[in-house]
């Protein structure tokens, strides 16, 4: 059942009734021009929004909170309004005597009052008079056109309540971007935080390092290599420095990759690379071998690691539509690569990417990310399989056929970030503690 009403003319009217979207009950060319089809769909139903089509083009209707009957009575309405379309206009006449806003009508459609019925006596007309409880220009309102091509009534729906609420405006993509940009580390030998990124091959690791990189630069790019493959892209250690646009200062943020993980033994990343990574052992670009791993012999070693060279923050990369069927020995792999990160006391967090792919509701909007009770479900699953809090997942989406930069996927990415900065600073608030401890 396909509305008549335009998404335009379906925005227009949600925004006068808050974060709610409209849902068709009622096609009177469908269900039929009777009372008894309005009432058998739409009675208990509200808040509604009612709307009448005209051949001379006109779209009108009204809006009530109350749910419709056939008790015969007057129902109060202070919310109530009518309306018509002037192009993409809407003008809005407000209810003047709320007490007899609506009348519940058996044999009629939706009854404003004395002022306007859409399907009067179950027929396809309009029966109208302006100034019994709403104020309105006929002429205006329908063109003096009272017969009625359509008739449609939609039920007013609130979304849901974020479970994690989120203010989608610019001014938040301005202000983490530079509370990244003004970020030091409590620790005076470290000028740049290093966060560790891992997680199964095409999960997203170095398409993320790209998109943090595109909100900076100001547009899309590709700076380290990234795509579909069933073994990993990604075959050196490489740490990435984020610049503050082009010829920027660097971000006190270095984002390190590394081989993806798989399922096989001695394929994908090492489980003892990793634990050289963390102590800070392992050069920049440094040649992953998974059948043998890093030693204090190899070329490059770094044997006597400082604070500032060390991993102060573990971000697994997930991907949302393989959470459900990752395979058992790659959540061993992983299983046993959380237990030796928590052995060093180094703070962790869940980057879940791809879950514009894993829900239909979020591409339509990246904003229904915190609405959508799949999205946290997989989210409780991840936390579960992984062994770390809910509040340690952070849902993103990465930049992957996108030519422009979109700002709510912006404040995803940076949100992210932001809490890399925050898990780093508990690291080292902790190397702090044990210092003071020793002295």
């Amino acid at each position: 059942m396909d509305p008549q009403l335009t998404k335009s003319q379906q925005k227009t009217i949600c925004s006068q009734l808050g974060r709610v979207k409209l849902q068709l009950l009622y096609k009177a060319s469908i269900h039929g021009f009777t009372g008894a089809a309005f009432h058998q769909r739409c009675d208990t139903r509200g808040p509604t929004v009612s709307v009448g089509y005209n051949a001379s083009g006109f779209v009108f209707g009204g809006y009530t909170k109350q749910p419709f009957s056939q008790s015969g009575q007057y129902v109060n309405d202070d919310q109530a309004f009518l309306f018509t379309f002037n192009g993409e206009k809407l003008l809005k006449y407000p209810v003047t005597g709320p007490a007899n806003a609506v009348r519940m009508i058996g044999n009629s459609g939706p009854y404003f009052g004395e002022a306007l019925v859409l399907v009067n006596g179950s027929q396809p007309v309009v029966y109208t008079c302006p100034g019994n409880y709403y104020n309105f220009n006929a002429a205006e309102m329908h063109g003096n056109n009272l017969n009625l091509t359509e008739c449609e009534v939609y039920h007013v729906e609130e979304f849901e309540k974020p479970w994690r609420p989120v203010v989608w405006e610019n001014e938040t993509r301005t202000e983490l971007m530079e509370s990244i940009k003004s970020y030091k580390p409590t620790v005076s030998s470290v000028s740049q935080i290093r966060v560790l990124l891992i997680g199964p091959v095409g999960a997203g690791k170095s398409s993320f390092f790209n998109s943090i990189n595109s909100v900076f630069r100001g547009h899309v790019t590709s700076q380290a290599i990234s795509g579909s493959s069933t073994t990993s892209l990604t075959t050196q250690f490489r740490t990435y420095s984020v610049k503050a646009g082009r010829g920027g200062k660097p971000l006190p943020l270095i984002l390190c990759d590394t081989m993806g993980l798989e399922e096989g033994t001695g394929a994908g990343l090492d489980v003892d690379d990793v634990i050289s990574i963390l102590k800070g052992h392992l050069p920049n670009r440094y040649q992953f071998n998974p059948s043998a791993p890093l030693h204090s012999e190899s070329h490059g070693y770094c044997g006597t690691p400082g604070v500032k060279d060390k991993i102060h923050c573990v971000a697994y990369v997930i991907d949302a539509c393989k959470v459900s069927i990752m395979p058992t020995k790659l959540e061993e792999k992983l299983e046993a690569i959380r237990r030796k990160v928590n052995l060093m006391g180094v703070p962790q967090l869940v980057l879940m990417t791809k879950v514009d792919e894993a829900c239909p509701f979020v591409p339509q909007d990246i904003r229904n990310v915190y609405m959508s009770g799949y999205i946290k479900e997989m989210m409780q699953e991840v936390s579960t399989r992984l062994g770390v809090p809910l509040s340690c997942v952070v849902p993103v989406k990465n930049y992957s056929e996108e030519l422009e930069l979109d700002p709510n996927c912006d404040i995803l990415l940076l949100s992210a970030v932001q809490q890399m900065l925050r898990f780093a600073d508990n690291y080292f608030d902790e190397i702090m503690r044990i210092s003071r401890r020793t002295v």
